[in-house]
């Protein structure tokens, strides 16, 4: 594993605010929608549809805390958001930015040698108006890039505020920590050079396969962030070993590179994960023993280790400090998305100390699915 630190020269191509959204284009937004409020405390806050005069697609908002989730279905069997769909299942489509100034952030990227998706394009209500460009990354992902400074309404021109009846108490998730992209053998770097040209991120951390294997397989990853530290995106690219990694499962079912997990902060990880549990919502795990040795590696933490041993909860630490997390199993019936909840005390690393755990336990579930 290898640390860089952001070089005095390293500039971003533009600021970036946060994460201002992620899209997901789905089979049944409506049904996808109840799942994340019931599973994992969301509010449904917002929505567009035939209602509100948009024709060809539905979008529920759901809303925790700093978290914007918007499912997308289409209305028609053919079109973009349906050929995304039929190609890759329900899966991330959009990583949206949230900056101040999308026309320029946008005449930047391009400059610097994005793709761009959409050119710069202004939509207005009673509440002011939005402008929202978007580029391409890996695979059919994109980034929009939001301008919203004027703006007062709830989200987006076209979105409705809804109150409905069923309000389920949060979980406690907080923002999103960082979103991984899983991309082909041999192209990491291909995507790595593109955060450093076009966004002017830099490489926070590097993995390789001594660091990330198992006895069958093994997987490489770079850590992408802006210089706020406000975006981070790992990346990762299978590496050659016995077996099918999890990265070449996932490339496999999503039929190409995609968003693999996306990381969501808490402030007490196990209420967190108690909750999200009994919401049913289901967790790797790891053996017992795991527990035996790790705070010999660790050291002393503030929790009790026994709840964390009951819930599966990993721990690791580096020159800052020390992490908590654990990762959901495919939320998707094609094994492709996920989700981690981590819990930072201090800790600005990844939990390289769990990686041989949790890829172990990876590739137990790969293996009752007959891809090992």
């Amino acid at each position: 594993m290898t640390t860089q630190t952001l070089p005095e020269t390293q500039v971003d191509a533009f600021p970036i605010n946060g994460t201002d959204y992620i899209e997901f284009y789905v089979g049944n937004a409506k049904q996808a929608a109840h799942y994340y409020q019931a599973a994992f405390g969301f509010q449904l806050v917002g929505y567009q549809g035939p209602e509100t005069g948009v024709r060809d697609r539905v979008s529920y908002l759901l809303v925790q805390n700093k978290i914007r989730f918007v499912l997308t279905t289409p209305l028609a069997p053919g079109g973009p958001i349906a050929d995304h769909i039929a190609m890759h299942g329900d899966g991330v489509r959009d990583l949206a930015f949230w900056v101040d100034d999308a026309r320029e952030a946008f005449a930047t990227a391009v400059a610097r040698g994005a793709t761009g998706v959409q050119q710069p394009t202004v939509t207005r209500d009673d509440d002011g108006e939005v402008v929202i460009a978007a580029i391409a990354t890996y695979g059919d992902t994109i980034h929009s890039i939001v301008e919203r400074r004027n703006y007062r309404g709830l989200f987006l021109p076209g979105f409705r505020a809804v109150q409905p009846a069923f309000q389920p108490p949060p979980t406690g998730l907080l923002h999103v920590d960082h979103c991984v992209g899983n991309v082909e053998l041999g192209r990491m770097n291909d995507w790595v050079r593109f955060y450093e040209r076009v966004l002017g991120f830099f490489n926070l951390l590097s993995f390789d396969d001594k660091d990330i294997s198992t006895e069958y397989s093994s997987l490489m990853s770079k850590v992408m962030s802006n210089g706020n530290g406000r975006i981070k995106f790992p990346i990762n690219e299978p590496a050659s070993g016995k077996k099918k990694s999890q990265i070449e499962e996932y490339l496999d079912f999503y039929r190409g590179p995609g968003v693999q997990h996306i990381a969501m902060a808490t402030n007490n990880i196990i209420e967190t994960v108690t909750g999200l549990r009994d919401r049913g919502v289901e967790f790797l795990t790891v053996p017992g023993s795991y527990y035996d040795t790790v705070l010999d590696r660790v050291g002393t933490i503030d929790e009790d280790l026994e709840p964390l041993r009951h819930l599966g909860i990993l721990i690791d630490r580096d020159d800052e400090g020390y992490l908590l997390q654990i990762f959901t199993k495919p939320v998707e019936d094609r094994p492709t998305l996920f989700y981690e909840i981590i819990q930072r005390k201090g800790a600005q690393s990844f939990g390289k100390g769990n990686f041989k755990a949790l890829f172990e336990s990876i590739e137990r579930e790969q293996a009752l699915r007959g891809n090992l």
